[in-house]
């Protein structure tokens, strides 16, 4: 055990049949430490790129709720569930054996782009201050109202069985891959749900990034785990070094007036390297925006 105290980044690569918050559980035992959380929900049967956050890393998770996301998806068609994934109580068969491999690109190039998308009701959004899903466990349906997400890109990248396609689709926040599987379906009139999932990008950072929670818990044991540093999510960002005094001041929340950055967001370091935050010019003083510091 060590008495290491973390701060930064983990990118999980999350086990099916673990919840987004079985993952944080699980790291909060391996690093001793409750400041964690994450960004952008998996659903249990998912698999693929978790970004945890520890420590005071965690003041970043709520700047990240916009990030965009890409997965590879399996869809099989034929079938219709409550849950509109392989995982519910299945509702109709279908016959998916006319549906050729053209029909099926054809259909999913109508959802690329700016669509109107009907979250599922086996959700996490909430309706009068409850979940939909604990609703849908309850055998409530209430109406939702479609919402807008954007399909950048949407494209097929292997046939796995007769009916069923691996899809690659990069994604706007609050796009359900799920609803997209049950939608397209519908269009091809035979129904499709969602037989797997797994998230290959996130907040910027992929599969590569990753660590499954058995290496974590070996490289934490033997006190070889670095974090992925906070700053790294604000790459794009403009950077800017203080003096001293311009940090003391930076750091107490007070304008820096004699400060120009070329851009408005900033990255903020001391004269030492250290990150201490992100900043904002608004064309007369560079203001904290958010410290990172202790």
């Amino acid at each position: 055990m060590t008495n290491q105290t973390y701060n930064g980044i983990l990118c999980v690569d999350k086990p099916a049949g673990f919840t987004s918050f079985d993952v944080v559980a699980k790291l909060r035992g391996i690093l001793h430490t409750r400041k964690i959380g994450h960004s952008g929900t998996l659903d249990p049967m998912a698999t693929g790129v978790l970004p945890v956050f520890v420590g005071n890393a965690t003041r970043a998770i709520d700047l990240m709720e916009n990030h965009d996301k890409a997965y590879l998806a399996q869809i099989r068609l034929g079938l219709v569930t409550d849950t509109l994934d392989i995982t519910g109580q299945i509702l109709e068969r279908r016959d998916a054996s006319t549906v050729t491999e053209e029909g099926f690109v054809e259909a999913l190039s109508a959802f690329r782009g700016e669509i109107l998308q009907v979250p599922p009701m086996y959700s996490a959004l909430k309706v009068g201050g409850k979940k939909l899903y604990e609703l849908a466990r309850n055998g409530v349906e209430v109406e939702r109202r479609p919402r807008p997400v954007c399909f950048y890109d949407l494209h097929v990248t292997r046939r796995v069985e007769t009916a069923v396609y691996e899809v690659y689709a990069a994604c706007s926040k609050g796009a359900y891959i799920r609803s997209l599987a049950d939608d397209l379906g519908e269009k091809l009139g035979c129904g499709g749900v969602l037989e797997a999932l797994r998230r290959v990008e996130a907040c910027g950072f992929s599969l590569e990034n990753c660590l499954t929670l058995p290496q974590i818990q070996q490289l934490a044991d033997e006190g070889r785990l670095s974090l992925l540093p906070v700053d790294r999510l604000f790459a794009s960002w403009a950077e800017v070094t203080l003096t001293k005094e311009q940090e003391r001041r930076f750091c107490n929340g007070a304008p820096l007036w004699s400060c120009r950055p070329e851009a408005e967001n900033c990255r903020v370091y001391g004269e030492d390297g250290l990150f201490l935050g992100l900043g904002t010019y608004d064309g007369e003083a560079l203001r904290s925006r958010k410290l990172f510091l202790s």
